[in-house]
């Protein structure tokens, strides 16, 4: 049996927590879960946002997380159930009390999708942004209390991106293969610990295992059950390659997310697929709960 864990009903006020927002994937009509969003806490704030899929605004607030303390937010791919819910966030945070610059990050673009900046541009430029009643926080001509920054990622799947860090945390990322689409994996290193974030991935670039090296916890994403080819093969990681991964990486925790209802009730053939090579701890994640580093 794999040793399975337990997360907490509500983050701590002391310590380095990771909180999932969105446990889901793009089936948030029939699963009841929001799609994939996380927040990483450090003593009681609310410091990292990565992902924005839908339904995590709502599950935002419901954390009790601020968003004026936020020190970034981070983007593994612009999926809408990844990225649809930052113009909730941005508007919601005109009534907040931010006033420094948040800085966003994400991949560069191709022919598929947009850059990280273009894909600002696209919801809040002015004129022809979706939003572009909000461009104020992105047009540095305009007055507004805050600004976000955005910042393109180039592809790179051989060496360790290290672009941003303050007296509290250390952001880094790596290009993974998620079929076609450029697409990042993610860590963070935070009051003495480090958590990394697969995003959506198959495995084939065998870049993560650098990134997630000695991680305290990986999340990784379950969208498929081991017998999945095709298309959803290209995209994602069975339970096989998140066991070897998590091994390779010598991680201590393993959180499974994006959980759709081709994995989800799955759960124990799962584990003992991802125990063949993983022996840690492994977790299902659940909208809302928390884990403690």
């Amino acid at each position: 049996m794999p040793k399975i864990g337990i997360a907490s009903s509500s983050c701590g006020g002391d310590g380095v927590w990771l909180q999932v927002l969105g446990s889901g994937g793009p089936e948030i009509l029939q699963d009841g879960r929001a799609s994939s969003s996380y927040i990483v806490w450090l003593d009681g704030k609310s410091r990292l946002l990565v992902d924005a899929g839908a339904g995590s605004a709502l599950n935002f607030g419901l954390s009790g997380a601020k968003f004026e303390d936020l020190d970034a937010i981070v983007f593994s791919h612009f999926h809408v159930d990844h990225s649809a819910d930052l113009p909730a966030f941005i508007k919601a945070s005109y009534f907040g009390d931010r006033t420094r610059d948040l800085p966003l990050f994400g991949p560069s673009g191709n022919k598929i999708m947009p850059s990280t900046k273009t894909f600002l541009a696209s919801l809040f430029g002015s004129p022809n942004g979706a939003f572009s009643y909000l461009s104020d926080f992105v047009d540095s001509s305009k007055t507004c209390h805050y600004k976000i920054k955005g910042y393109d990622i180039p592809f790179n799947k051989e060496t360790v991106w290290a672009g941003f860090q303050n007296n509290r945390i250390k952001i880094s990322a790596i290009s993974v293969h998620h079929g076609p689409l450029p697409a990042l994996a993610w860590r963070v290193d935070i009051g003495g610990h480090s958590i990394s974030f697969s995003g959506d991935m198959n495995g084939d670039n065998h870049s993560l295992e650098k990134l997630a090296v000695n991680s305290d916890l990986l999340v990784a994403h379950n969208a498929i059950p081991e017998s999945a080819k095709g298309v959803a093969r290209a995209l994602h990681m069975p339970p096989s390659v998140i066991g070897k991964v998590a091994k390779y990486a010598n991680v201590k925790q393993l959180v499974l997310s994006h959980r759709m209802s081709r994995t989800i009730g799955h759960e124990l053939e799962t584990g003992q697929l991802i125990q063949q090579s993983y022996t840690g701890l492994v977790s299902f994640a659940n909208d809302l709960d928390c884990f403690r580093l």
